[in-house]
């Protein structure tokens, strides 16, 4: 026989055939490898088909082969070629069940003839069948005598039991499993209630923080507007005294007046050295306050950055008194334009620039710039001591200085109100520094405006 050879045939032609078509299509399911469900599901699709091929059609030539699969698993196909004509063609099973005993079931075309064809996968477990196994199996099958009408009937009657007694079981299961997720639903909905109350106290706890926070913030709010008032007042009434003393101060030291000792000229120098300290505090304070007040609006134009970088080189290094620090503002790249605010701007990098030149003994003092994409980056990097990374940010609060800078002077509002600068501006100010490695300030910027 050839490897197509059907592994067994036979007729269907009396209601005998039924039982005969039933009991060796369970054998064949068993000698291919099927697990015991899968032969008893095939069995009963396979009489059920037969049953209606006999009464539609006055029976059926059968045969049972082993295929491959669309997946390449083999599979047991069932042929059934009607004895005559299928009514249209067509063929639909009586009980609309059987279609689920089997992996596939439908007519189909083969060598002329319409055949209704069943099949079922072989589990990948099952023996190999090669084609010597499958010589054995024809061989095998077509040895066996098939049993009677009533030995296949005893055993589908012990099937049956068989499929109570587990239908019984999974029936005790299931209830087992009702009782127990009833019980379990019973702890959800204690739980969900539970729950409920407790997100309910919850929520209204938030609502109560956030009115609180809502009230807090309101204060500070007035609190910070109320600094602002303050610190622009106090400036205000201090810088007229301030400016007095230091004329007065001026004239004491003039030519036309009366000559005084050099004790009497000494202590008026440091009657103004100290009223012009405090002069410069209080412009620092009203600056302050109007970064904080957002009484500063930038007036917008296209800023020539190479302008700004000579007119800073110029102006500062006029201040560069040490011989043993080099002031560097190199070129900016063209093309060296973008919108912001040219004196909030330049006062910015005077301020960063007059800050690293204070806290640097030796070395350089380095102005860059760099685009970016759509941003311009403009540093200020120095060779000082450098700033510990756990002050990077205690540096812009308002009056703080870095342990040891005292002794350089300033006010400690600078790098605030830089910072307030150039938010104002729309970008930010960044700090990179180490311990005795220096420190880089970096004014990031949009190429654009805000």
């Amino acid at each position: 026989m050839s490897a197509g050879d059907p592994l067994l045939q036979m007729s269907l032609r009396v209601e005998q055939d039924i039982f005969l078509v039933r009991q060796r299509g369970r054998e064949v399911a068993a000698a291919v490898g099927l697990e015991h469900q899968d032969q008893v599901r095939l069995a009963t699709a396979l009489s059920e088909v037969a049953r209606d091929l006999l009464r539609i059609v006055g029976g059926a030539d059968v045969a049972f082969h082993v295929v491959h699969g669309p997946d390449g698993r083999r599979a047991l196909r069932v042929d059934l070629t009607p004895a005559s004509p299928l009514p249209g063609g067509r063929y639909e099973p009586q009980s609309g069940a059987v279609a689920r005993l089997v992996d596939t079931l439908g007519v189909t075309s083969a060598e002329g003839d319409t055949v209704v064809r069943m099949s079922r996968r072989v589990p990948a477990a099952a023996q190999a069948l090669t084609e010597v196994r499958l010589a054995e199996l024809r061989a095998e099958l077509g040895h066996s005598a098939p049993g009677s009408a009533l030995d296949e009937l005893a055993t589908q009657n012990e099937q049956l039991i068989a499929a109570l007694d587990e239908v019984r079981s999974q029936r005790d299961e299931l209830a087992v499993l009702n009782a127990e997720l009833e019980e379990t639903n019973r702890g959800v909905m204690a739980l969900y209630t539970q729950l409920s109350e407790e997100l309910e106290e919850t929520n209204r706890g938030v609502v109560a923080l956030y009115a609180e926070l809502d009230e807090k913030s309101a204060q500070l709010r007035t609190a910070s507007e109320s600094k602002s008032r303050f610190l622009a007042n106090v400036s205000h009434e201090l810088r007229a005294p301030v400016t007095a003393i230091i004329g007065l101060g001026r004239l004491l030291t003039d030519s036309a007046s009366d000559p005084l000792t050099p004790e009497q000229s000494e202590q008026v120098e440091l009657i103004r050295a100290s009223a012009a300290d405090l002069l410069s505090l209080v412009n620092a304070l009203l600056d302050l306050a109007k970064a904080e007040s957002g009484r500063i609006e930038p007036e917008w134009a296209d800023v020539d950055l190479r302008a700004v970088f000579g007119q800073l080189r110029g102006t500062l290094r006029a201040l560069t008194n040490r011989s043993a620090v080099e002031l560097v503002v190199e070129e900016p790249p063209a093309p060296a334009v973008l919108r912001s605010d040219e004196v909030l701007l330049s006062q910015v990098l005077r301020n960063l620039l007059h800050n690293a030149l204070k806290f640097t003994e030796r070395g350089e003092v380095r102005m860059t710039a760099q685009r970016d994409d759509e941003r311009w980056r403009l540093s200020v990097s120095d060779t000082g001591v450098g700033i510990r990374p756990e002050l990077h940010e205690r540096i812009f609060e308002e009056f703080y200085q870095v342990p040891g800078a005292s002794r350089v002077g300033g006010t400690g509002l600078g790098l605030p109100y830089a910072r307030r600068l150039v938010t104002l501006l729309g970008g930010t100010l960044e700090l990179t520094s180490e311990p005795g490695r220096g420190s880089t300030f970096t004014v990031v910027l949009p190429a654009s405006g805000a």
